[in-house]
């Protein structure tokens, strides 16, 4: 017989963590923990307001199959039981935990994909203003791979400046729906011969009319808040995204976000694997993935003030992959 612990957990965060429409100073998680004779399996989801969650809500969720999850539940059934999102995330991620745990194999072995390595991973500035983010620019000069956040059009001058600061990086800007159609082209002009490697969800979630899908156009554009599913993918090819940010929370786990990123490499995207600020606990599964992600960005856990116990080390720019003792 199983026992399952689902708990809210709060995180602080390193100073201040803005983005285009909100602010972080603390952040929320839901954990579960999967108990079964003597193994433990793990997770950790963050809920996200934007998608009409809050960690009651999760909470909630997760209770509605506790029951089942006690009584034998596995990874596949689960998946036609819970919807994508955070709590099917952390669950799904506590099974694979689990069954690791109680095979003595590890992830990858059970997954049949190569060991993780470690990976040059994004390190990310959050939106200030333009002086301030050459500042910390310069402070993040161990890291060649910077994500800009920004909050609007005026955004460009921030990235302008960080590239002046920091001209060896190479840099992802991140309007988080921030900007308008008419803001593309001016953005496109000016950046097409930086070293920007992409522009990450310019408009709206739901906004797909306006993308320029000429295929040499430069910055290419990366969806994030528009893709949640494999199923999303066509309708972001067709409306000119060329690059996909891939997230567990999102697409509800290791099990949909392994499924998600074959089916985005098989139809030509660019992916990113990255992540929700959170623990180390969020980021491992990911880690994972590595082998199919272009880009890694997963620097959650050193935008927080404090890790778990057995974090996941990082190593300069490099994050590597979780002992066991943290998961899987």
């Amino acid at each position: 017989m199983r026992h399952v612990k689902i708990a809210i957990e709060h995180w602080p965060v390193a100073g201040e963590f803005r983005i285009a429409k909100s602010s972080l100073k603390e952040i929320t998680v839901v954990t579960t923990i999967i108990k079964e004779d003597d193994h433990m399996g793990r997770g950790e989801c963050r809920p996200y307001m934007k998608y009409g969650e809050s960690a009651q809500s999760v909470v909630a969720q997760i209770k509605n199959v506790q029951t089942q999850i006690e009584n034998g539940l596995n990874i596949n059934e689960l998946q036609n039981l819970l919807p994508s999102g955070a709590a099917r995330n952390a669950v799904d991620c506590a099974l694979w935990d689990l069954k690791a745990k109680k095979s003595g194999n590890t992830i990858s072995q059970l997954l049949g994909l190569p060991a993780p390595l470690p990976r040059l991973t994004a390190f990310t500035l959050s939106i200030d203003s333009p002086r301030n983010m050459q500042k910390a620019a310069l402070n993040a000069k161990a890291y060649p791979l910077l994500k800009i956040k920004i909050g609007g059009p005026e955004g460009l001058i921030s990235c302008l400046a960080v590239m002046e600061a920091r001209p060896d990086a190479q840099l992802i800007i991140d309007a988080n729906e921030a900007l308008s159609p008419s803001d593309i082209a001016g953005f496109q002009a000016a950046l097409k011969d930086m070293p920007v490697i992409m522009i990450e969800q310019p408009l709206s979630r739901d906004h797909f009319a306006s993308i320029p899908n000429t295929p040499k156009a430069l910055p290419i554009f990366c969806a994030d808040e528009s893709l949640h599913v494999a199923t999303d993918l066509e309708r972001l090819w067709e409306a000119g995204y060329r690059a996909v940010n891939v997230k567990l929370d999102k697409c509800g786990g290791l099990t949909e976000g392994l499924e998600l990123m074959r089916a985005a490499k098989a139809k030509g995207f660019i992916i990113m694997a990255g992540c929700m600020v959170g623990t180390s606990l969020a980021m491992a599964p990911m880690m994972m993935l590595e082998s199919y992600a272009d880009y890694i960005d997963l620097d959650g856990a050193l935008l927080l003030a404090k890790d778990r116990r057995d974090g996941i080390i990082y190593e300069g720019a490099y994050v590597h992959p979780a002992s066991r003792a943290l998961w899987g």
